[in-house]
């Protein structure tokens, strides 16, 4: 089963969108950073270029992701944006090890802010843009379920605060507490590291095969025992691989059904779960009453 072609643009929209933001924002960034000094606009400097290198990662998996399956993947190449998440979540990390370094270097060796008005606009250029984004991302994940996507909009959701939290440093620092800015740059780095671990947690339960919610699972169940003649499920299997999920089960049929009409009843039953889960994949096996009965 291929990813329609709608939700691949909008994924392959999403990745392209968020890279050409990430770069232009360190542009400006860099810019503003040279100009003032400020720990909390070189904390959004080095976020930005971090946010450009995920982001072309994250383009890359994607391209990948989306190719059909071949013969030597049969279940498709989704994980790899799971793999993406992982490597984002690398550079995050490192971004706020740097951050932070630098947050504690300006506390230990204070110095005099420049160019406020520069950075406050900037960030609230930052503001606008990462918005605008989020908003994006956040439609392209309900429609599509990209894991990649979503791991992108959990950083780009970072971002906004810490954004936020670079405008009220410079703000405070105009009106006369620089001291303030390089305590913001360690708070901001932690808040950063925070993140990463929650991406490497997203990534990680697709990779392991995590099953999906237990109430998505049970609405499977119910949808399967719904069917017609069909007496009950068991053995019940699912997993995440990129936009698509997988679905295992064994249902129950009475045994003096033909073989075309046990074929019938469990393409039945694929079809049930499919209207309501569309993005899955599902693989039906036919139990004989007895199973019950064990």
């Amino acid at each position: 089963m291929n990813v329609p072609a709608q939700h691949a643009r909008l994924m392959r929209l999403a990745t392209a969108a968020a890279l050409a933001m990430a770069l232009s924002l360190a542009l400006a960034k860099a810019i503003a950073w040279w100009q003032s000094g400020a720990v909390s606009l070189l904390a959004g400097l080095t976020d930005s270029l971090l946010d450009g290198a995920a982001s072309l990662l994250n383009l890359i998996a994607v391209h990948y992701a989306l190719r059909p399956a071949d013969e030597d993947h049969r279940y498709g190449h989704g994980k790899a944006e799971a793999l993406a998440g992982l490597g984002q979540a690398l550079f995050i990390a490192a971004s706020a090890v740097l951050v932070g370094l630098q947050g504690v270097q300006r506390l230990l060796e204070p110095q005099p802010l420049t160019a406020e008005g520069l950075g406050i606009a900037v960030m609230l250029l930052s503001l606008l843009l990462t918005a605008a984004l989020l908003l994006f991302q956040r439609h392209v994940v309900r429609v599509t379920g990209s894991t990649a996507v979503y791991a992108d909009s959990l950083h780009y959701r970072s971002d906004l605060l810490l954004n936020a939290s670079i405008l009220l440093a410079l703000v405070l620092a105009s009106f006369g507490w620089p001291q303030l800015d390089p305590l913001f740059g360690i708070g901001i780095a932690l808040y950063i590291l925070w993140s990463a671990l929650g991406i490497v947690r997203e990534a990680a339960a697709v990779l392991m095969d995590k099953e999906i919610a237990a109430e998505l699972s049970e609405r499977i169940h119910v949808l399967a025992c719904g069917v017609p003649s069909v007496l009950g499920a068991h053995d019940l299997r699912t997993r995440m691989s990129g936009t698509r999920l997988f679905v295992q089960l064994h249902v129950v049929l009475p045994g003096e059904l033909s073989l075309v009409q046990v074929h019938v009843l469990c393409d039945q039953v694929e079809a049930a779960i499919r209207a309501e889960f569309p993005r899955a994949e599902v693989l039906v096996h036919a139990d004989p009453p007895q199973v019950l009965a064990g």
